[in-house]
């Protein structure tokens, strides 16, 4: 695992809900099959296609709206520009006319409900999320490929490495929390700042605290969306929306015009233990119901906990007085954070539970509060390890394969879990403790393994087998 490079970036990247692995991930496929095409001229010799659907990705598929993700990425939409109040007239448009138009350019036939195939007894070797394009060229020849989301919208295609040989070298290459501690020792730089110097092997130093902010404000502005949409969610279960009826109550039904005003309400109504958690608890619920309903958000490390890092870092600006440098040095600290679970784990629900998305977002937010509140590099890598050990065999168990029950709540258990063991880290002994980062990555990676697949974002286990709800309902 030594060669691979995770730019934050990675890590953090703007989408369309409700999951990274289930719905951008495949999107994200489909736009790479149809380039390969492309580049092959065959894009416009294409008189049919058809999608199969394996393993986790057909049993939650519908619930997730992967097969919405792939018709939406083939007919050429981008999931960080689309106009998310247009998607359900797109797959309208699309279930209607019988046709898709590949990229936006070339028209096929295509019939959604025989052309989706969702195999629901069937999976593929290497990951649970797998997904095959195949097509009819005019020439009469079949082509095709296989995938993998392999979660927060990472793809690969079958038989890729996964891994492949660096352009350059990173001046500090992060593996493991040791890499992390040693680089940070031998160099003198606190962890944002040795990430900062990774990132600048990608990108100039104001671009990346430019793309830091702009991530910032896509994750504030799913706050503040979901602070005032109300409603139920979409789906079947009819979930009822929280989040604004919550924020109306705590500011004493004042209105907010926009963001800034709505910050300064929050400052002005109410102080205390109890207010500070209520708000913690609503700004996590707000992005997860946002995500719920297929708006934008930003997968941090998943968009099924996506909601963790907006609530955590949003308590440190209001509650904690935080500014822009804060953003960056968070987020910095909160990536590198992700890719360490990622490259010694999983960040897949599919592959690992909920361990996966809501533990390791926890640490990631953990890490990431402690460094702005002005924690050494012991510290912030304690308070990520103490985020994830009381997260370890936490299952992923999605009613009805909906990303809400119990979803959107367990990103505010999460968000608390981050703050309290910022806290501990905060007010302890780093080198009193005796489970590394290290250690709970491993063994967070070895009860996955152990995990029955059942509990691996299946809706065939726990809450959902005790909940049922029919796909056909979704």
């Amino acid at each position: 695992m030594t060669d691979e490079q995770i730019s934050v970036f990675d890590i953090f990247k703007i989408g369309v809900g409700p999951s990274s692995s289930h719905t951008l991930g495949p999107w994200r496929a489909a736009e790479k099959f149809l380039d390969e095409l492309d580049q092959k001229d065959w894009l416009t010799e294409v008189k049919s296609i058809q999608v199969l659907l394996y393993g986790s990705l057909a049993k939650t598929g519908i619930g997730h709206g992967t097969d919405q993700a792939v018709a939406l990425g083939l007919s050429g939409h981008d999931p960080i520009l689309i106009d998310c109040q247009q998607i359900g007239t797109y797959i309208s448009e699309i279930k209607e006319q019988k046709h898709l138009e590949l990229k936006g350019m070339h028209r096929i036939p295509f019939d959604y409900k025989n052309d989706i195939v969702f195999l629901f007894k069937e999976s593929l070797a290497f990951h649970p999320n797998a997904l095959r394009f195949r097509v009819n060229l005019a020439n009469g020849a079949t082509h095709e490929r296989v995938y993998f989301s392999i979660g927060g919208g990472f793809v690969i295609q079958e038989h890729e490495e996964v891994i492949t040989s660096p352009d350059f070298q990173l001046p500090y290459p992060v593996d493991t929390g040791s890499d992390l501690l040693s680089h940070c020792k031998g160099s003198q730089l606190s962890i944002w700042e040795l990430v900062m110097a990774n990132e600048c092997c990608w990108r100039e130093e104001q671009e990346v605290r430019a793309g830091l902010l702009h991530i910032w404000k896509v994750m504030t502005e799913s706050i503040f969306a979901g602070c005032r949409n109300s409603g139920i969610l979409p789906g079947g279960l009819q979930v009822k929306r929280r989040a604004a009826a919550l924020s109306n109550k705590l500011l004493h039904q004042k209105p907010a015009q926009d963001y800034e005003q709505w910050l300064s309400l929050i400052t002005q109504e109410g102080n205390g233990f109890h207010y500070t958690l209520d708000w913690v608890n609503c700004f996590a619920l707000a992005v997860n119901e946002e995500n719920a309903s297929f708006s934008r958000v930003v997968t941090a490390p998943t968009n099924g906990a996506a909601g963790v890092i907006p609530a955590v870092l949003q308590y440190y600006m209001i509650f904690c007085e935080g500014d822009e440098a804060s953003v960056v040095k968070f987020l910095l600290t909160a990536g590198v954070i992700g890719s360490i679970f990622k490259k010694g784990a999983t960040i897949s629900a599919a592959m690992g539970g909920c361990q996966a998305e809501i533990g390791v977002s926890s640490a990631m937010a953990a890490a990431g509060l402690t460094q702005v509140l002005g924690g050494s590099v012991e510290q912030c890598m304690e308070a990520a390890e103490i985020a994830m050990e009381h997260h370890l065999g936490l299952t992923c168990d999605p009613i009805g394969g909906l990303v809400q029950i119990p979803c959107i709540e367990r990103n505010t258990m999460g968000a608390i879990k981050a703050i309290t063991a910022s806290q501990l880290a905060l007010q302890g002994e780093p080198g009193d403790a005796k489970v590394s980062l290290d250690h709970v990555v491993q063994t967070m990676w070895e009860t996955a393994q152990d995990m029955h697949h059942r509990y691996k974002e299946t809706s065939e286990g726990g809450l959902a087998l005790r909940i049922p709800i029919s796909l056909s309902d979704c």
